[in-house]
């Protein structure tokens, strides 16, 4: 699954600006949770990427209200082109989510040791995303909200959880937000990946208590895991259904 993740702006805008010439306007959040605001990427009304401000916790358009008694801040990439909540999303409204790195929690309650997966050397990560837009039935109220996509965890990231919010690297990336996407290359996106190197570091059970927004939430306290990147990209894979 997907939970939790760090936003740092100044790597996020090279990020941005190397993938779509756009700025991440901010601010710093090293434990964004569920229902917070999130800046995610997506194509404007003209057809160009655009940022914009979304809710994490996906509210469908025909809903009667904004509620979290169903968990919407998680996508599976098994069912989300038939999930009546995230299909029409998953051919309309696909998104980017660019993170800093995310956080999962491995082992047994109360002894969950929480870890940080980020890039090694890259700016920061994208992750495949799908949005909403919804309004009350008298119109006064409009919200955007967004949920993460996740997959079955690649085999080297197996040792901390054994799902994974889908990663994109550049091509993957460019492929998932164009509109004219056949669905064949959306469910090749969608398998399992690790597009950069990263590190999986353990850190400080400060992390584990979402009103902490600092940076102690990266405090680490272990040595850090290599994970080699896959150098096949998902775009590049042969069609799972064959």
């Amino acid at each position: 699954m997907c939970g939790r993740f760090n936003v740092e702006t100044a790597p996020l805008t090279r990020l941005l600006l190397e993938l779509v010439g756009l700025a991440h306007p901010g601010p710093d959040n090293h434990n964004a949770a569920p229902t917070e605001s999130i800046c995610v990427v997506r194509l404007g009304a003209g057809g160009e990427p655009e940022i914009a401000r979304m809710r994490w916790w996906l509210t469908p358009h025909w809903a009667k209200e904004v509620s979290t008694r169903y968990s919407m801040f998680n996508a599976k990439a098994e069912t989300v082109a038939s999930s009546p909540a995230f299909r029409e999303p998953y051919r309309r409204r696909r998104c980017l989510v660019p993170i800093s790195g995310f956080y999962e929690w491995t082992g047994v309650a109360p002894r969950k040791v929480a870890s940080y997966i980020r890039p090694h050397a890259a700016p920061g990560l994208l992750l495949a995303g799908i949005w909403d837009h919804w309004q009350d039935p008298d119109g006064t109220t409009l919200l955007d909200s967004f949920a993460v996509i996740t997959t079955d965890a690649h085999p080297a990231l197996r040792f901390v959880h054994h799902r994974q919010p889908v990663l994109l690297g550049d091509a993957g990336a460019h492929a998932w937000l164009d509109a004219t996407t056949d669905p064949a290359t959306l469910a090749r996106l969608l398998q399992p990946g690790v597009p950069v190197d990263l590190d999986v570091v353990p850190v400080s059970g400060h992390v584990n208590n979402a009103r902490h927004k600092d940076s102690r939430c990266l405090e680490p306290i272990g040595t850090a895991t290599a994970v080699p990147a896959d150098p096949l990209d998902p775009a590049d894979r042969p069609d799972p259904a064959r």
